[in-house]
């Protein structure tokens, strides 16, 4: 991986996501995203940190996902007429396990596709190791 990581919108969300990391694991991102339900995405070298504001529709929770439990990742990118790709259009990602559906919606364009293709670069990393 190139130099440059962590990626991350807040640094609040970049040290929650650090409090909680295993020994020897990497953070490579941590994500803020758009609307109700999910708070943020951390991405590291070994599992996907999702901090969800509405796990059980009262509680805050840290879901961690590792990449042999992810089936699918997927990125739609969904451009502006007038705005284009960047912070005003949308960016969405979906990932599936064998029993759950996650969907993403990031602050800015772009952030979808690094956030997919770190997840699939790890998932075929993992994949390989096994």
């Amino acid at each position: 991986m190139s130099q440059g990581y962590p990626i991350y919108d807040k640094k609040e969300q970049l040290a929650k996501i650090d409090s909680g990391r295993l020994p020897g694991e990497t953070i490579y991102a941590v994500f803020d995203m758009k609307g109700g339900g999910t708070g943020f995405l951390g991405i590291t070298d070994k599992r996907i940190i999702i901090y969800d504001k509405s796990f059980m529709r009262k509680m805050k929770a840290v879901v961690s996902i590792p990449y042999s439990r992810i089936h699918k990742v997927a990125a739609e990118d969904e451009s502006g007429l007038l705005t284009g790709r960047g912070y005003f259009s949308s960016s969405k990602m979906a990932i599936t396990t064998a029993s759950d559906a996650f969907e993403f919606e990031f602050r800015g364009a772009d952030k979808a596709h690094v956030a997919h293709d770190l997840i699939l670069e790890f998932m075929i990393r993992d994949a390989h190791s096994r």
